[in-house]
């Protein structure tokens, strides 16, 4: 256990000192995403915990899912944000004047030029995809931030709600450059994600091409609570971008036995092709 747990230590330290050097480069976009676990155990150790390594990161995209508020609980994506001192855009079916909200968020430090939403398939669950047009110096980058179906059968609604997504996706692109990121739930080979992989690549399975999707030591499922498999996603449009770095974060318990969730979060580090 103690050399597993140095190895996530590496890992982690690595992604941190690489998206050091990447902060201060024009031509490299690093991007983040993380289940945050609503407020399961203890948000508020879980927050000071992801708070301090985002700070260290400031990475241009957060996508985060399992996003939650309610009457005692302000809602995270915004605590979040305003504790990095970055923009954010929450979505939830949830009516808005609810005092429960459950959904998806994307945060970043750069400005939105535009932000909208759209439910996913089944009408009756509540998933839902983001889409944020940041501007980044110049340069336009469209975010498509997601949470698919996990339940029984979830292989025929993740692909429906991969035809959704990609049919969004080309309504509303204008030409810029695109990534697809967040909890997938099921691997990025998975055979309903065939349309996605025509289009993007896994940057994580990009920069470690021979890992195995169940391989304990890629797997972004926090090993505390689950089996391995690595089912969290940074996809790039390969026209568009080269992976600098790829692997994961918050993928060790703190020295009171705190986790950030209970999965483990993912860092890309993507070079602009043009």
């Amino acid at each position: 256990m103690r050399g597993w747990l140095r190895l996530c230590f590496c890992v982690v330290a690595a992604a941190a000192a690489l998206s050091a050097q990447a902060r201060g480069r024009p031509d490299t976009l690093s991007v983040v995403t993380l289940n945050l676990w609503h407020d399961k155990a203890d948000w508020p150790r879980r927050q000071a915990l992801i708070v301090s390594a985002l700070k260290q990161l400031r990475p241009d995209v957060i996508a985060l899912q399992e996003v939650l508020q309610h009457e005692g609980l302000p809602n995270q994506a915004q605590t979040l944000a305003a504790a990095l001192g970055y923009r954010y855009v929450f979505a939830s079916v949830d009516p808005p004047e609810h005092l429960r909200r459950y959904g998806n968020a994307v945060l970043t430090r750069h400005p939105i030029l535009v932000q909208e939403w759209k439910p996913l398939r089944p009408a009756d669950d509540y998933r839902t995809a983001l889409h944020l047009r940041l501007a980044i110096g110049a340069r336009r980058l469209d975010v498509y931030a997601t949470h698919l179906a996990f339940e029984a059968g979830g292989g025929r609604v993740r692909g429906e709600q991969v035809d959704d997504l990609l049919a969004w996706r080309d309504a509303t692109s204008q030409g810029a450059a695109s990534i697809v990121v967040g909890d997938f739930n099921a691997p990025a080979n998975a055979p309903e994600f065939a349309p996605l992989a025509a289009r993007y690549r896994d940057a994580y399975d990009t920069r470690h091409p021979d890992a195995a999707q169940d391989a304990r030591e890629h797997s972004t499922l926090n090993l505390k609570y689950y089996a391995p498999l690595r089912i969290d996603h940074v996809m790039f449009d390969p026209a568009r971008f080269a992976v600098v770095e790829a692997g994961r974060m918050f993928d060790r318990a703190d020295r009171h036995g705190t986790w950030a969730s209970d999965h483990y979060g993912v860092l890309a580090t993507l070079r602009w092709l043009d």
